[in-house]
């Protein structure tokens, strides 16, 4: 993408309602919708995540199938997540909204039990060793998940990387925790939820012409 593309389409951000771009010193110092997001949306319905969201491919496709649910897509690059954001708005969806920050802030965006369900879609899986602390399932984002989940909240993986998915199972048996549904090949075999199945992001139709499994984790962390 063209730098001028780009541009505009970080101004057309600026003028989306849908679109919060708030700078990590506001977040830090207290964000203002912080534990009122319900009020945001004006309605209590349950709020949905989407981490590293892209072209908010699951945002938008989960939102217009759950009309009482808000889904919120957080991504920190602007002219990806344009894209989502401007399909909501053209599809009038009430219950969607964008958040362009860095996804280790979330605990400072959410409130305790403020969240529902976390999706995570084809995260970059951080393969190197030294890389691990920026894995989004690591033990550290698991406990700022924990901080805003709701008790009954879920999360979800869904991946192309088998290291992700063998290295996500294998710290959530470590520290106990409860696995509600793994498979390691969604489309070959059966089980797997409906949205897992009927949602495909940009990134899992290219990886899905080169034959590469994709791979589904639900799971708790309370």
């Amino acid at each position: 993408m063209g730098s001028k593309n780009k541009l505009k389409r970080f101004k057309e951000n600026e003028t989306f309602s849908n679109v919060i771009q708030p700078n990590r010193e506001a977040v830090k110092n207290g964000f203002d919708k912080k534990g009122k997001w319900n009020d945001f949306f004006g309605n209590d319905n349950p709020i949905v995540l989407e981490l590293g969201c892209g072209k908010g491919e699951y945002t938008v496709g989960l939102a217009k199938q759950d009309p009482n649910k808000n889904f919120i897509g957080i991504d920190i690059k602007g002219a990806r997540l344009w894209r989502g954001a401007k399909t909501a708005l053209e599809d009038n969806l009430k219950n969607v909204a964008f958040l362009r920050t860095q996804i280790e802030l979330v605990d400072e965006l959410f409130d305790k039990d403020e969240v529902s369900e976390i999706w995570i879609t084809f995260p970059d899986p951080q393969i190197k060793y030294k890389r691990t602390k920026h894995r989004m399932t690591n033990e550290s984002f698991l406990a700022k998940y924990k901080r805003i989940l709701r008790p009954d909240g879920l999360m979800h993986l869904k991946t192309d990387s088998e290291f992700m998915h063998g290295y996500t199972l294998g710290l959530l048996h470590g520290l106990g925790l409860e696995i509600n549904y793994a498979n390691h090949d969604v489309y070959k075999n059966e089980g797997s939820p409906k949205e897992v199945l009927e949602l495909q992001t940009f990134y899992e139709k290219q990886y899905l012409e080169k034959g590469k499994p994709i791979t589904y984790i639900q799971f708790k962390v309370h």
